[in-house]
């Protein structure tokens, strides 16, 4: 079922909020908590009830292999449950994957099985993974079957994130206080969650229209349908991934669930390091917590320190998906890092401009990786971007007399929207690029910050009262209108 859909909007979430707050009126929080599990299961089943069991066997699983943990901090039984984790996540999400790659390696055919990748295993094994090490260390509590059931499944984060934390989480889940309907978590939920649906259906589902033609003809593209198919993929990932997030917060909030940001304007950044302190902030965290760390973290020297940020980011490149544009993409960022690392400790500082002026370029040219189908139509994508091909304006330019002076030939560009389209969608992607570079995100307006410990500070900004509740309303109900007039996409990172 998807956020941005008719039935989830109008016919579960209303059920849902409903029966909880009304079990937790009637003092039955219990039940109200049994309630969300099951309702947060049926979410799940509605998109395919073939691996609900996967999801229910895991649950127990790691439950019971938790509670025995913490009581025993068995180091072994720890590895034990982590390499089970990991081994289903890599059945299911990666052995197609290895299969081929040792195939085309060894010249060999092997069979190589057909396996549906079920929706949200990175994100319910990651956070369970999480909860053993944390369990090891001494840091989750002694807590029922039931309570461990809802961290794990609450349906706003189940599917694409957040990563959920166990300290951060079970304490709201029993909290006395959160059974109470509040208004002004609902109203904010709502804000969050209309900002979100706008982003995601006005602004993403539209750029994703850009973006298709340039990357499904890659041999094919110019210097200026390179450039713009990867700021329109770039664009629409960031409104793509945001809109989830937010709607993952705004659902939270409403049944008084404080969830952690996963997005804190990331193309605002001014180095690689800290854009990956603002992108898909729980996995920096998990990636950092329990991998690099454990790794060595920065504990051996420089060297070792390179080497480890190098191997965390090219695992985490491999998380988002089966296919070498996914591991390339991971060693191209960790490449990013080591140099910055580098770069810092010479102990020379760059304008904020030219900071952010290359960084973003790097982060560009890393999408069209991540995005591209294989990595020739990555490589030949980013050969047209590089002008290797030629430099030929859209004719539109031509009505611009001083673009005379630049010398360069004028064309219909046939990847690119139709002419009389072609200007405005310069013009809107111009906007955009602006909006995200400098206006404050939706957690800084509403005065949101993270559950405690997620490194997250309070914003001093204005709160939700500040929103003009028209404006809102008319983006929202114009998401409406698109989604009645065609289905609901997905979102991106249900692939990842």
């Amino acid at each position: 079922m998807l956020f941005n859909s008719f039935e989830f909007i109008f016919v579960f979430l209303p059920i849902v909020l409903m029966t909880f707050f009304l079990l937790a009126k009637l003092k039955q929080t219990y039940y109200a908590t049994m309630f969300l599990v099951v309702a947060s299961l049926a979410f799940y089943s509605y998109w395919d009830i073939r691996y609900l069991p996967l999801l229910v066997g895991s649950i127990i699983f790691n439950y019971v292999i938790g509670q025995f943990i913490e009581k025993k901090r068995a180091k072994r039984v720890l590895a034990i449950a982590v390499i089970v984790n990991l081994s289903l996540l890599c059945w299911f999400k990666y052995i197609g994957f290895f299969i081929r790659s040792f195939n085309d390696v060894a010249g060999l055919s092997l069979f190589v099985p057909e396996v549906i990748l079920p929706l949200g295993i990175s994100f319910f094994t990651f956070t369970q993974i999480a909860y053993l090490v944390d369990a090891y260390r001494g840091e989750t509590q002694r807590n029922n079957l039931l309570t461990y059931s809802l961290f794990v499944t609450v349906f706003p984060h189940l599917i694409a994130g957040p990563i959920l934390y166990h300290k951060h989480m079970i304490p709201q889940f029993s909290d006395p206080k959160n059974f109470i309907f509040s208004h002004e978590n609902m109203i904010k939920g709502i804000i969050f969650f209309s900002v979100g649906l706008i982003k995601k259906t006005l602004i993403a589902d539209t750029l994703a229209v850009w973006v298709k033609p340039v990357f499904d003809n890659p041999m094919n593209v110019s210097f200026v349908e390179g450039w713009f198919g990867a700021l329109s993929y770039t664009l629409q990932l960031y409104f793509d991934f945001s809109a989830y997030s937010e709607m993952a917060i705004g659902l939270g909030l409403m049944f008084n669930l404080k969830l952690p940001i996963n997005f804190n304007s990331p193309y605002q950044s001014l180095s690689i390091r800290e854009f990956w302190q603002r992108w898909h902030i729980t996995l920096s965290e998990f990636l950092k917590n329990y991998l690099y760390i454990p790794l060595g973290g920065n504990r051996n020297g420089s060297q070792k320190r390179m080497i480890n940020l190098f191997v965390t980011m090219l695992i985490g490149g491999l998380w988002h998906g089966a296919g070498w544009t996914f591991v390339v993409w991971g060693a191209l960022h960790g490449c990013y890092l080591v140099i910055n690392h580098s770069w810092r400790r010479l102990n020379i500082s760059l304008p904020n401009g030219l900071s952010w002026g290359l960084t973003f370029v790097c982060i560009v040219i890393a999408w069209v990786i991540f995005r591209a189908n294989n990595l020739q139509e990555a490589i030949a994508i980013l050969i047209g971007m590089s002008g290797a091909n030629g430099i030929v304006l859209p004719s539109f330019l031509e009505k611009m007399p001083f673009v005379y002076q630049w010398g360069f030939p004028f064309a219909r560009l046939e990847l690119l929207p139709p002419n009389w389209k072609a200007s405005a969608s310069f013009f809107a992607l111009f906007v955009l690029l602006l909006a995200v570079v400098s206006m404050p995100n939706i957690q800084k307006l509403c005065n949101y910050s993270s559950p405690i410990g997620m490194g997250e500070r309070k914003s001093d900004s204005q709160d939700y009262s500040t929103y003009v509740p028209v404006l809102l309303g008319i983006g929202f109900f114009l998401a409406l209108k698109i989604i009645a007039e065609a289905a609901p996409s997905e979102f991106l990172y249900f692939n990842f």
